[in-house]
């Protein structure tokens, strides 16, 4: 079958997505898009039909996109890597609110075109909108990954300290950060305010490069969205 091409909320970089492994995500995050399936979604599963489509040269897919897949058991998560192992001339993107699981394939993604991806929406932590490992330890579990190519999603942005969020991302050492706004209207969190956001992103633009999602022009109304051309 197709792959899905890239629509809607999705980054501009990636051309379409994949997910073999499909579910309820644990971490249950309030302002998370695929609340939109009510209480209905089963736990997380191998859907074994899927590892039959094929991928082609030059794409550039999210492995994953509509759940955390690395909450799942590594038998789910080995057949998923031995499927993008056939493919070595497609880029991936792999992301996770827990990094630490990404340890244990770390040989795997050198073997291939693979961007490691972790969300942290903050330096603060913000116990109630998410079973997700707090910020921090998702900070310092995402600097123990050795590996040269991550990237660090800043979304849904929330309120932060400037300085120590922006030194975060500097141990980090993203080749770029993607940063974007909550688009779950029915859910409202602690957001910085415009000057704040863009005074920050005017720093970290001489950290790292910089992804601006167009859903960030609720919070910043001049931004256009884009992406930096090294990643498109």
């Amino acid at each position: 079958m197709p792959l899905n091409k890239q629509k809607g909320n999705m980054y501009p970089f990636v051309t379409h997505t994949w997910n073999a492994i499909k579910g309820k995500c644990p971490h249950d995050c309030l302002y998370c898009y695929m609340k939109k399936w009510g209480t209905k979604m089963k736990p997380l599963r191998l859907v074994k039909a899927e590892l039959r489509d094929k991928f082609e040269s030059g794409q550039f897919i999210f492995i994953g996109s509509s759940t955390d897949m690395w909450l799942a058991p590594d038998e789910m998560i080995e057949a998923v890597m031995d499927k993008c192992l056939k493919y070595p001339d497609v880029k991936y993107l792999f992301q996770t609110k827990d990094p630490s699981r990404f340890r244990k394939w770390l040989n795997v993604f050198y073997q291939m075109k693979a961007i490691l991806a972790c969300t942290i929406e903050s330096d603060i932590n913000y116990p109630l909108i998410s079973n997700a490992p707090y910020q921090d330890k998702r900070y310092l579990a995402f600097c123990q990954i050795d590996y040269p190519h991550k990237m660090v999603s800043i979304e849904p942005v929330m309120d932060f300290n400037t300085e120590r969020f922006l030194k975060w991302i500097d141990h980090i050492r993203p080749l770029f950060v993607s940063i974007g706004a909550n688009t779950n209207s029915a859910v409202k969190l602690q957001e910085p305010s415009s000057e704040k956001l863009q005074g920050f992103i005017d720093k970290l633009s001489s950290i790292t490069e910089i992804v601006q999602k167009k859903n960030l022009k609720r919070l910043l109304p001049d931004i256009q969205g884009g992406v930096s051309s090294s990643h498109e």
